[in-house]
Parts: C-alpha cells; sequence; structure tokens
C-alpha cells in the first residue's frame, strides 16, 4: 500500500507531528475553472487551511499513484494537464493501474482521506439525486461514499442544480447525518439557504468533531456531511439563480448531454448566463468551507493528543 500513496513534505511532516489534515478534492483544479486561476484558487484555498492551524491535503492520481499533498510543481503541472480523468469509487483502481492522471471526486477524495488517515474533507458542493433522476436514475456515488467511508465532509450543501429534496431522502434512507453549521436550513451552494429544513443543527467546530467521534465510539460506519452556508456577501440569491438553473438545464436535455458531462455543462452554461458570479461565488463558499474543516480538524486532533495542541 505505502508504494501508492506519495506524501508531500509538508504533509508527511504534519503526520509525523500529529498535526490536524484536511483533504481537499482536485476536480476543482482539472475540471472546475481555466489556468491560472484554477492554480491561484487552489493555492488561496489551501492557505486558507493553513491560516486556520490545519495542513491541507490536495489529492489527485499520477503515475499509478495517489499523491496526498501537492508541491507547487506537481500542482501547476495538474492544473495544466489534459484530459485528466474524473475519479470516483468506480473509476480509482482502473486510473491507478493504468498509470493515467486522474483527479479525485467527492468520492474520491473521501476514499484517499480514508487511506491517509485524514477525517476531515472540504469541497464546494456534493454530488446528489439530478432533477429527473426518475426517468434517468441519475445518483452521485458521492451519497453512498458518505454512508460507507468515516469521513467528516464540509460542504455548501449538495450542488444547487440537484433535486435537493431527494438528494435529503436518499441521505437518509443511507444514515448519513446531515448537519447545518450554524443553520436550520440546508444551504443551497451558490444560495445561503433552501426551503429545506436541515435534519440536524450544530453551531460550533467541536460539536462536529465530537459528533464525528462518538460515531466511532459506537459503531456506526460512514461519515457526516456538514452544510455551511455561503457568506452572505457572496452569495446569489435563491430567486435569482433558480431560473438560470432552469434554462441550463433545458439546454442541457435539449442538446442530449447526459451521465458525467450534465454537471460540467450546466456549472460552465451558469457561469455565462451569470457573467462569471457564479464562479465567484464557487471560491468564496469553497474558502469557506476549508476554514471551517480547519476547525473541525484542530478539534479532532486535541481530542486524539488529550487536548494538547
Amino acid at each position: 500500500m505505502t508504494a501508492l500513496l506519495i506524501f508531500s513534505a509538508e504533509v508527511e511532516a504534519a503526520r509525523r507531528d500529529g498535526r490536524p489534515l484536511v483533504a481537499l478534492e482536485s476536480t476543482i483544479i482539472t475540471h472546475g475553472m481555466p489556468w491560472p486561476q484554477n492554480r491561484d484558487t487552489a493555492r488561496k484555498v489551501e492557505q486558507v487551511i493553513r491560516d486556520a492551524g490545519a495542513v491541507p491535503a490536495t489529492m489527485a492520481v499520477m503515475n499509478g499513484a495517489i499523491r496526498m499533498g501537492l508541491d507547487a510543481e506537481t500542482l501547476d503541472a495538474l492544473a495544466q494537464a489534459e484530459g485528466v480523468l474524473k475519479l470516483s469509487r468506480a473509476d480509482i483502481a482502473a486510473a491507478l493501474a493504468s498509470g493515467a492522471t486522474g483527479a479525485t471526486t467527492v468520492a474520491g477524495t473521501m476514499i484517499c482521506a480514508r487511506l491517509a488517515g485524514i477525517e476531515v474533507f472540504a469541497t464546494g458542493g456534493i454530488g446528489g439525486v439530478h432533477r429527473g433522476a426518475e426517468t434517468s436514475f441519475d445518483i452521485s456515488a458521492d451519497l453512498r461514499e458518505l454512508s460507507e467511508t468515516p469521513v467528516t465532509v464540509v460542504a455548501a450543501g449538495a450542488k444547487a442544480i440537484l433535486d435537493l429534496p431527494k438528494t435529503l431522502e436518499v441521505l437518509e434512507t443511507l444514515g448519513v447525518p446531515v448537519i447545518g453549521y450554524r443553520t436550520d436550513r440546508l444551504p443551497a451552494f451558490w444560495s445561503a439557504a433552501s426551503e429545506h429544513p436541515v435534519p440536524l443543527r450544530m453551531d460550533s467546530a467541536g460539536e462536529i468533531a465530537a459528533a464525528h467521534r462518538m460515531r466511532y465510539r459506537i459503531g456506526l460506519p460512514g461519515g457526516q456531511l456538514v452544510t455551511n452556508p455561503i457568506p452572505a456577501d457572496a452569495e446569489i440569491p435563491a430567486a435569482e439563480i433558480d431560473p438560470i438553473i432552469v434554462q441550463a438545464l433545458a439546454e442541457a436535455e435539449a442538446q442530449g448531454i447526459a451521465a458525467k458531462e450534465v454537471t460540467p455543462f450546466l456549472l460552465q452554461r451558469i457561469f455565462e448566463l451569470t457573467n462569471g458570479r457564479s464562479l465567484e461565488a464557487n471560491i468564496a463558499l469553497v474558502k469557506n468551507n476549508a476554514r471551517l474543516a480547519a476547525e473541525i480538524a484542530v478539534e479532532l486532533a486535541k481530542d486524539a493528543s488529550g487536548g494538547r495542541t
């Protein structure tokens, strides 16, 4: 197993010293925005985690190994690479075996985090049940991964292009705790709140860390989903973004776009229709999630060290 895992010097030092670590996905780098904005955003998100007292570990598959943390040279190479695969549970082993370059999705990053012993992961928004899934049955692997892999995931809810009530229903069926951070309503990615109540509410990183530990103590599998509202000064209100989402969905259907191509198409089209505001909001919410994830990781590290920092 050790031959499959390559730790950056920063991550290796944190592991050796027992310092808190936060996992980060890499699809936002390879599929989320153009060069060099993708690299610059990744660096800013990593710095947010450092400033909050933890160490970032951005995950990617390269040359037959899982990279746990990307140094500057490796990050630059990944950010400029072409033909990068999006890796979830179904793809990651094949990509490792073939030596392909792949960016980890939410599910893929959770798997990598578990292998590295990292308990907290910050992302933008999770995948979920796609609108119209009653006919297409398009449901993200992220949901089942949350029920099986013991990682606390901090996100601004599920992506707003999805069917939020059905996504909540599936998470409930799978036994995944959905925690609203200082909110009673489910965040809707670009919007701070939806009309849907969140099942659980916690108001501190310490509470979330304690719940994470308790799941392990009583033998429950899987992780937690912490839904963290986008900062108020960055959000796009639901009344404004919802008609744009509906338009983008109609265009995707008209063009016959399906499966893994749906989400990238919708995000790009919404970016165009909002004149770039959706990407600005996305960056703000990812940084906000990274900050909270670092705070949770710090609390978990205190617990592991008996309260020492």
